[in-house]
């Protein structure tokens, strides 16, 4: 059937004005068509009901005070209406026909014929009352047909809702149609009053009790919007009902979700800003699909989420709701009913920003930034990472200069990196993580730059400053596992969630924290799409994967009996492999020019292969673009620790690392693992005096810049710091104060790494063929005695560049090397061993030419001068 127009309220319930010469309102009397009524008299309209248990009016109390009657409203006034819970007895003789029997009215003689069923409402700001008297109007429990109508909420219900296990609030509170009008139901725990206001109406509801408020109005409809007047005590709140709104998560945004397929994860879970149905607001949405119930809990309830429940979205897990007015800057949390029904209060997964820890709670956000870094972003993937310049800084931003927050970092960050000429920062985790000392490893906000330097649009204006700068920017993500906190992941909804069921799954046998479970298509959707997130949302332009040896093999760190083989009987994690080939292949597609990076201490079979080639492991590649040679880093770490007379003894730590060295694309890491925990720093892993340890490191920086691969060095390490890093007080900058007295050779080793890297930029033989073994040859590589390396890089034009390093504390003369004949002579073009570094300047300045001499298997060969612990390159002159 369909519904009459609506008409406006002074047609709806006309009034006959009260005479002014007389105190009691005229009367009308007029009954519903073929309604009986059983003796009513027209005192009984008077009279109240006996209270019932759902909390009306106990009988006898006087009847409620009346308020000015629709047709006697001031310009622009409302009228007034107190719904009520109960309905009367019978309907009084002074209702006019159209008033449903269902509706008792106590103060008859103000009614008239021609309530309507359903009145048009708008949401109006809180004004006093302009009706001096009231119509109340009770909410029926009978109707015509013997229906019973109940306008409250239903015993079951009421307690859902009131112990967080109520899966659909919005079937229960907000307006709903009924027989006999439209109930509506609030649960606004400690309240004084809810009234319901439209354009036409205010409607006070019940007090039900607990928190619930009801009442039955006669609309034909629900209205298409409205507003609630909350009064609690000193104050009164005007707010739209967060349970009048559909849900704010598309069909769609679902279907991806339980497929585990939402590359843009961020804009569908979360706490996102937005305008939904006309309304601004925010939408809270949460997977949690072992919870009983959730609710939000914030600033903006004052912790209490009581009055706050989310309705449950069906089999995806996922928990929703729309909170109107509230926006940037609220905190919350979501307050979780676990299956056995406690409670736990938990950080949002999906947070976008966060509070500064020790504090954990989430804080709604939405990115301003506007980028300035069009021209890089538009050529950065113009050519492959592997085959252009990739000298790395490696950054831990809270300790780089401590206290200088994300914009003070992009005010001096860039130009000390540029300065030093590295192509790109790696940032160690950015991502929010409770224990500083974990150094951001044990990330519980993996949405979330750590709040700690700022906010989020903070880092992405540090992320702009570097890219106007020329300079990549490169972060650590750490997809291994997460800690245990009992505000974060672990068991988030009661149950195993983020990390495997079986415990011994689950532990991480090194670090005490959980693994994710990779085998979960949420999860593993829950950590692709995050990978995603910092490309697309910070324009990263690259990810370093933390721990990836730990993903691969369930064996790692287990003793026998503590881990189960995989399906044919392997070590290795199936799962974790899957999700590693779908984590780059995403990236990848949606990111020209990102790189990602394994640090990757195993023998692993293609890691930076493509995941769709098969190796002979009968594994896919993974996917990466880049890999640590952890191997290449202790090999040769070990070589030079060792005294010079000591060295041919470990000669094949230097030169193993060129049997495999195109096995992956590498990077070359001298990283901040080792230069803590008792390793000791760069320069103090070197032995004898000071001078001499100086002059190792000069010759070892040579060396690895000249080596196939990408470098990267760690924070400090640049200027020769003498103690190991610490998270607390960060690189010692005072070694380059001009009043201390050793400050020139301090000063000399951050010159000679601006100058490896200007001049590993300017000569494409260092970089262009890194993954080509036609791109290096050795001279020598079996010179132990001697302690000297002797190496060729080529360009694609087959241009060469000669390195050679020498690790003995003497100087040798006329050192014959043989060398290409058809190249007419040789140019020094830098030594480590110069005066600006503090060495001894003992150089080759003139061309060195070729001599007709067989050696090292070539016709023609060169004699150089050798200075002591040093490295020099040659180019063709």
């Amino acid at each position: 059937m369909t519904a009459p127009a609506l008409q406006p309220l002074e047609e709806a319930l006309p009034v006959t004005p009260r005479p002014p010469s007389d105190d009691s309102p005229k009367k009308t009397s007029a009954k519903k068509p073929g309604a009986e009524k059983t003796g009513a008299k027209k005192s009984d309209a008077l009279k109240k009901p006996a209270a019932p248990a759902n909390g009306a009016p106990a009988e006898g109390k006087p009847p409620a005070k009346k308020t000015k009657a629709a047709g006697d409203k001031k310009a622009g006034g409302k009228a007034t209406v107190k719904a009520s819970k109960k309905a009367p007895e019978s309907v009084p003789e002074s209702v006019e026909a159209g008033v449903p029997e269902s509706i008792g009215v106590n103060a008859p003689e103000l009614v008239e014929a021609g309530a309507p069923e359903s009145i048009d409402v708008n949401a109006p700001e809180p004004v006093e009352l302009d009706a001096p008297e009231s119509v109340e109007v009770s909410a029926p429990q009978p109707v015509e047909v013997g229906t019973p109508v109940f306008a409250g909420v239903h015993l079951g219900d009421r307690e859902r809702l009131l112990g967080g296990t109520h899966h659909d609030p919005h079937g229960v509170l907000g307006a709903h149609p009924v027989p006999g009008g439209v109930a509506f139901r609030a649960f606004r725990p400690y309240a004084l009053t809810v009234t319901v206001v439209t354009d036409e109406l205010r409607a006070e509801l019940h007090d039900d009790g607990d928190g619930f408020f009801s009442g039955l109005l006669p609309l034909r409809a629900v209205p298409s919007s409205y507003r609630l007047l909350v009064a609690y005590e000193g104050t009164v709140q005007e707010t739209e009902d967060p349970y009048r709104f559909l849900p704010a998560i598309g069909e769609f945004d679902l279907h991806l979700l339980g497929e585990g397929r939402h590359e843009q994860l961020w804009k569908a879970l979360g706490a996102e800003p937005m305008e939904h149905q006309g309304v601004t607001g925010t939408r809270f949405t949460v997977w949690a699909p072992n919870a009983r119930g959730v609710r939000v809990a914030g600033t903006f309830n004052f912790w209490d989420g009581t009055g706050y429940p989310m309705r449950s979205l069906g089999s995806s897990g996922v928990w929703e709701l729309f909170v109107p007015t509230i926006g940037e800057g609220e905190l919350y949390k979501f307050d979780i009913t676990r299956s056995d029904g406690s409670r736990t209060l938990r950080a949002d997964p999906m947070a976008r920003r966060t509070e500064v820890p020790p504090s954990t709670s989430s804080i709604v956000t939405a990115s301003h930034h506007e980028w300035s870094d069009e021209a890089w972003m538009a050529e950065r993937g113009l050519r492959a990472p592997h085959e252009a310049p990739f000298s790395v800084y490696e950054v831990h931003l809270a300790s780089w200069r401590p206290g200088l927050t994300y914009r003070q970092l992009a005010e001096q960050l860039p130009a000390y990196v540029r300065d030093l000429g590295f192509t790109h920062v790696e940032l160690m985790p950015v991502a929010e993580h409770p224990f500083g000392g974990s150094w951001g490893y044990q990330v519980t906000g993996f949405y979330a730059p750590t709040a700690r330097l700022g906010t989020p649009d903070d880092f992405r204006h540090l992320v702009d400053a570097l890219h106007q700068a020329g300079i990549g920017v490169l972060m650590d993500w750490v997809p291994a596992h997460f800690p245990r906190d009992d505000w974060a992941l672990a068991e988030f909804d009661g149950r195993p969630l983020y990390e495997h069921e079986d415990p011994l799954r689950a532990a991480h046998p090194d670090w005490g924290t959980l693994e994710f479970d990779y085998g979960r298509r949420e999860v593993r959707n829950f950590l692709v799409a995050n990978a995603v997130y910092w490309c697309e949302e910070f324009h990263i332009d690259g990810l370093r994967v933390d721990a990836v040896a730990s993903m691969l093999y369930l064996d790692y760190s287990r003793e026998p009996g503590q881990w189960t083989p995989n399906e044919h009987g392997g070590r290795e994690n199936l799962d974790a492999v899957a999700f590693l080939q779908e984590m780059n292949a995403t990236v990848y597609r949606r990111n020209p020019g990102v790189v990602t990076i394994a640090e990757e201490s195993t023998a692993w079979d293609g890691v930076t292969r493509a995941t769709h080639h098969i190796g002979p492991g009968g594994f896919g590649g993974l996917g990466f673009g880049l890999k640590w040679n952890m191997g290449w880093m202790h090999d040769s770490l070990d070589y030079v620790s060792h005294e010079p007379i000591h060295r041919k003894y470990h000669h094949n730590e230097m030169t193993f690392s060129m049997v495999y060295a195109y096995s992956e694309n590498y990077v070359l890491p001298i990283s901040h693992d080792e230069v803590v925990h008792g390793k000791r720093s760069l320069v103090s892993k070197m032995p004898g005096d000071w001078w001499q340890q100086r002059a190792t490191l000069r010759a070892y920086l040579g060396f690895m810049w000249a080596h196939p691969g990408k470098q990267l060095l760690f924070m400090g390490q640049e200027f020769a710091q003498g103690a190991e890093w610490s998270e607390a007080h960060g690189p010692d900058w005072w070694l380059l104060d001009p009043a201390y007295p050793a400050e020139p050779d301090h000063r000399g080793i951050r010159d000679l790494v601006r100058d490896l890297n200007t001049t590993y930029q300017h000569h494409p033989a260092l970089w262009q063929r890194d993954t080509d073994p036609t791109g290096f040859t050795w001279i020598t590589g079996d010179a132990a005695d001697d302690n000297v390396f002797a190496f060729l890089r080529h360009d694609t034009d087959g241009t060469p560049l000669l390195a050679v390093s020498h690790f003995s504390p003497v100087v040798r003369h006329g050192y014959r090397l043989g060398i290409p004949e058809d190249i007419p002579a040789w140019h020094e073009i830098l030594n480590t061993d110069t005066a600006q570094y503090g060495g001894s300047d003992i150089t080759n300045p003139d061309p060195v030419k070729p001599e007709p001499h067989a050696a090292h298997g070539r016709p023609a060969s060169i004699q150089l001068t050798l200075p002591p612990l040093a490295t020099i390159w040659l180019r063709p002159a």
